[in-house]
This record gives C-alpha cells, structure tokens and sequence, in this order.
C-alpha cells in the first residue's frame, strides 16, 4: 500500500500539472485512505504537499509575468493567518471525522466549480494593469482571504478553486494572472497551515518527503503534457472523481455531522 501511495502521489502532481489547481485535493484521502494515516495527520501532511508542489510552479508563473504581488500580498496575508487560526485554534475543538466531512463538503462544492467553468474563459489581460486596488476591493479580498485560509487549515486543501474566482470577480485580474497568483496564495495558505499543526500532529517525515518530491515531479510532467490533452475533458473528467469521491468520505463520516 506504501508503494501505491507514494505512485499516487506522482498522479496527484500530474493531475495539477495538467489542470492548474485542484490536484492538491487528492492529498488527503491518499493519506488516509491508502497510506492509512490518521484524519489530522493526513490533513496537517497535505498542506505541506500542497505547500510545496504549489510553490514549484510559481517559479515558471512568475518568469511569464503571471504573478501579481500586491494583490498576492492583499489576498494571501490575511488567508495566511486564516490558515493559521483554523489549524491552531478551530481544528482543536472538531474531531477528524468532522474535518472530514467537511473536506467532503469542500470536494462536492469544487466538482461544482469544474462542471460550472467548463467553458474555456477570455484571457482579456491589460499589460499595463499594475497592482493598485481601490481601497473596498482590498477589504474586500481580505476578507474572503480570512475565511479561505480557515478553510485550508480545518481540512487541508489549498483552496485555488476558491481564491482564483475571488481574484477575478474582485480584484479584476485576468484569468492567467489569477491562476499564478492563486498559485503564491496557496503556497502561503498551505504552509502556515502546516505550521499550526506542528507540536500537535505527529508527521512521518521521511514518507511524506518522498510523496512531495513525487508530486512536484509529477506536476512538471503534468506541466508538459497540457498542450496534448483537452481542457475541458480534464475538468469534467476530475470533477465526476471529485464528485464520486466526496459521497464517499461523506458516506464514511457522515455519523460526525450533528444534524444526520
């Protein structure tokens, strides 16, 4: 099972390689369901995968002019300490089962996204666009960067199916631009999440060095493999895994959630 877990990892990469984001949120039930770690261990062990892998291709964003910073910082600050309250504060009063379930809410709401943006978008990118937001806007992207990094801290995904919308309909940044900068986001959300982890989860170092090395492997595949493989066929594909998937978790917590 080790051995699959570890192939996985590299198909995790792969997958967000190929789709830009949303790959991360295989991490979780490859860690608990295959490598058998425990529901916080597997959430807390994410985030540094996701963390990384994220970070390895901000690299290639940046060299293309795909990364706003000012905006990146508006965003990602205010996600980062999201990230860090809810791994440190709220994850302390919610047992794995819920944070499972809850991940399980999150993978059904990002099936929806796919499904929803299968059309390919205008990139309508403005060069000479800078940084500078309107005052509200800032407010605005702060706001929703505060409940997304909670969000990544209770249950471990990086949330780009979320912050690139965000970055979008509020900040006006084209999409390309979006996904790059989601990309510094993520890596930020991610890795003060794990942070807040760390003296209250006990990780397994060495396995989880090689799953991330697989992964960010596997993304650079991924990465090349793009221009040969349909967009559209690809999120429709992941979003019914997504889907399929998240009934399942749901099916195996659902007795956490106080209402059922």
């Amino acid at each position: 099972m080790t051995i699959l877990g570890l192939l996985l990892g590299l198909l995790m990469g792969l997958a967000l390689g190929l789709l830009g984001g949303g790959g991360s949120i295989l991490t979780v039930p490859i860690f608990k369901y295959v490598l058998g770690f425990g529901a916080k261990e597997a959430i807390a062990s994410s985030l540094a995968v996701v963390g990384i892998t994220s970070l390895s291709g901000v690299a290639s964003h940046s060299r293309e002019g795909n990364i706003r910073l000012g905006i990146a910082l508006a965003f990602g600050l205010p996600a980062a300490v999201g990230a860090f309250v809810g791994a440190k504060v709220l994850a302390g009063f919610l047992s794995g089962a819920v944070q499972l379930a809850l991940f399980a809410v999150v993978m059904l709401v990002s099936a929806f996204f796919m499904f929803r943006n299968g059309k390919p978008s205008k990139d309508e990118e403005d060069e000479s666009k800078g940084d500078s937001l309107p005052r509200k806007t800032v407010v605005f992207l702060a706001v929703v960067g505060v409940e997304v990094g909670i969000l990544t801290g209770l249950v471990g995904v990086g949330g780009g199916f979320l912050i690139v919308p965000a970055l979008v309909l509020l900040g006006n940044v084209p999409m390309k631009r979006a996904v790059g900068t989601s990309l510094l986001v993520i890596a930020a959300n991610s890795f003060s999440g794990f942070v807040g982890y760390l003296g209250t989860v006990e990780f397994q170092w060495g396995l989880l060095a090689i799953f991330t090395g697989l992964a960010v492997a596997g993304s650079f595949v991924g990465a090349r493999l793009v221009r040969y493989i349909p967009h559209k066929v690809l999120r429709k594909s992941f979003a019914v895994f997504l889907v399929l998937m998240g009934l399942f978790i749901l099916y195996e917590n659902y007795q956490a959630i106080p209402f059922l």
